[in-house]
């Protein structure tokens, strides 16, 4: 058995070997531009419908919301009687200073508790409308989605719980533990429809990232274009075990209004593997359904007995419309034409006039250290480069690279550059920038008194109990990897019964809805933005999440859109300067990470400016937490298309 075990490992050595030498690849050529595709308003009338048809099929009424790949709500429709079986307020929830009724849903941790789980708190018990719910649930099966990757808010659920998969003892948790508080209202990256100084471009969500099934993508000719969002059980929950199949209605009727706009079979969840894992899309199949979308009434037929479209303020109007094209300078994303990036074929963001939101910029310290534009110009580049040298993890076909965005932040949080892959995943837009705004905030001798003054001392007492009376304001580098390992309910990650982080709520207080300093920096300002939509108040969250000190360079906070907390950033040196964060994300946990420190690591070489990653002796694994040492970056194993190379990180 050794003798065949050996034997098979020199083969697969050779080949990688016979790879490396085959040639190098084009990182001009390797990713082609994106086919244009777009929901049309027709388009969008015939989702409804048969998501209406299958609703009324099983006798159930249904808040339903589509969206295009970046997160314009092109439609919000609620059936008559949708969502009014629980309801712990006692009384209907209305949209709008106009109070338009419509069904609350309630927010739980446990579908079985309709009224919410005791003791858990966070967002646990709260009332919010059926269709918001619905938005949230669409965005998320938009931004999780690509040409290469098809999720949805059920793929969602299996990698945010505290165990991965759900409910596998001593697995550690999720690979993407936390994202559900990202595309936060509050962000100043992902904006309000009506926002005064951008447009177009990612929208925020009313909830963040949703994990309650009902949100799946749509496609045409096999390019992501959207998603539907549906609820209709008067729960906004997850999946607490997926050792088995649900026959749930959220999910079947989004299933039904996909008909004719179905994600390629190949790049589904289901398709797809992480750590020996398969993903799970959807619980049950298109013959499961009780309608046939050919027999489905139009939607200009159906009477207001049905229901009708809803306004919903800031995120929809009332009036159907078109999806933007992804890609182009009508979605906020397009193609990079000035060359600051070499050869490659890099993606930006843009404004209404078609101008770069985040050209590389000087860091706004005013500092010595403070980085250059050439300096941010330069590491973009080099992460870029190595995106696209990467194998990537979470798309079909095997053999493509990773498709992510990259973030580049000075100290005060600010963006200084941010540039992408023509087909990463939206939602990596706001997580990239989370990542490194964490990075550089945690790395920060400045820490913990700004998270006194923000109210949230308690998580620095616990961080110095764990870490030592200095934690926080000595100076010790932090990756995203390093303060993920601090947010989990148990530590060591995954250990059942283990104490929590000093960044996480015990386990008894925990879940998805109530993280620990994560929600609590931006539970405020979801709170207000309910409020708002409640029309309970006029005034909406404010524009920059958080109640830290605002930086006066900047007018927010170094985090104004929050923390995340599952791995893909590290933070920016000038020798042993501080100057930043580097965040990646859209593929792989352990490709983001290798992305964000090698390109990093490689841009320092190039420019010789000592710029580069953290000194080692300042790394934050070089502390122990629990008995448990934190970890810095994780690479993965042989990660190159062009290249035999097994470990890159490795002594850097």
């Amino acid at each position: 058995m050794r003798a065949l075990v050996l034997s098979l490992m020199g083969r697969c050595l050779k080949l990688l070997a016979l790879a490396a030498t085959a040639g190098t690849i084009s990182l001009t050529s390797i990713s082609t531009g994106l086919t244009q595709e777009s929901l049309s308003i027709n388009d969008v009338k015939r989702v409804l419908a048969q998501a209406i048809h299958e609703a009324r099929s099983r006798n159930v009424g249904a808040a339903i919301a589509v969206s295009d790949r970046t997160g314009n709500i092109l439609a919000v429709y609620n059936m008559i009687g949708a969502n009014r079986q629980f309801n712990a307020a006692g009384v209907d929830c209305t949209v709008g200073l106009s109070n338009i009724p419509v069904g609350c849903v309630v927010v739980t941790s446990d579908p079985k508790q309709p009224n919410g789980v005791p003791g858990k708190g966070g967002l646990e018990r709260i009332d919010v409308p059926g269709p918001v719910a619905a938005i949230a649930k669409a965005i998320t099966g938009a931004y999780l989605s690509s040409s290469g990757n098809a999720f949805t808010t059920r793929t969602a659920s299996q990698i945010v719980q505290e165990h991965f998969n759900p409910k596998e003892r001593f697995s550690p948790s999720g690979p993407l533990f936390g994202v559900q508080f990202s595309q936060l209202p509050c962000s100043d990256l992902v904006i309000a429809e009506n926002s005064a100084a951008v447009t177009i471009g990612p929208k925020r969500s009313p909830l963040g990232l949703s994990a309650d099934p009902g949100g799946i993508p749509l496609y045409k000719n096999n390019q992501a274009v959207g998603a539907i969002g549906v609820i209709s059980d008067g729960l906004y929950s997850f999946d607490p075990n997926i050792g088995d199949f649900d026959t749930d209605l959220d999910e079947l009727i989004a299933l039904a209004g996909t008909v004719g706009f179905e994600a390629p079979i190949d790049i589904r969840g289901n398709r797809i593997t992480v750590e020996g894992k398969t993903f799970r899309f959807t619980d049950r199949g298109y013959r499961a359904l009780r309608s046939k979308a050919a027999e489905a009434i139009p939607f200009d037929q159906l009477d207001r007995s049905v229901g009708g479209l809803t306004a919903i303020g800031t995120y929809f109007a009332g009036t159907i419309r078109q999806g933007t094209v992804f890609g182009t300078p009508a979605s906020g994303y397009r193609a990079n034409t000035t060359g600051e990036y070499g050869p490659l074929n890099a993606f930006i963001l843009v404004d209404s006039n078609n101008q770069p939101r985040f050209p590389p910029r000087d860091g706004t310290e005013g500092t010595p250290e403070a980085m250059t534009a050439n300096e941010v110009r330069t590491i973009i580049r080099n992460a870029l480069t190595i995106a696209f040298r990467a194998r990537a993890q979470i798309r079909r076909p095997l053999g493509d690279h990773a498709h992510v965005t990259i973030s580049v932040v000075d100290t005060n949080g600010a963006i200084v550059g941010l540039a992408r892959t023509p087909d990463g995943p939206v939602f990596g837009t706001d997580v990239s920038l989370q990542k490194a705004r964490t990075a550089a905030f945690f790395s920060n001798r400045n820490a913990a008194n700004e998270l006194i003054a923000g109210n949230l001392g308690n998580y620095v007492l616990q961080a110095r109990s764990a870490l030592g009376p200095t934690a926080l304001s000595d100076g010790v580098a932090f990756a995203d990897r390093s303060g993920g390992n601090l947010s989990r309910p148990y530590m060591p990650d995954g250990v059942t019964n283990a104490p929590p982080g000093p960044f996480s709520k015990p386990i008894s207080e925990w879940s998805i809805f109530n993280t620990g300093l994560q929600l609590d920096l931006v539970a405020g300002n979801l709170v207000a933005h309910r409020s708002f939509l409640l029309g309970l108040s006029s005034e909406d969250t404010a524009l920059g999440c958080t109640p830290l000190p605002l930086r006066p360079e900047t007018a927010k906070s170094r985090i104004p859109n929050g923390i995340q907390i599952f791995p893909g950033s590290v933070p920016i040196y000038r020798g042993h300067v501080l100057v930043g964060g580097l965040g990646v994300s859209g593929d792989g946990i352990d490709q983001d990470d290798m992305i964000s420190f090698l390109g990093l690591h490689n841009a320092g070489l190039e420019l010789g400016t000592g710029i580069g990653n953290a000194p080692r002796e300042i790394r934050a694994d070089l502390l122990f937490a629990n008995g448990t040492r934190l970890r810095y970056v994780s690479c993965p194993f042989a990660p190159f298309l062009d290249s035999a190379d097994q470990t890159p990180c490795t002594g850097k």
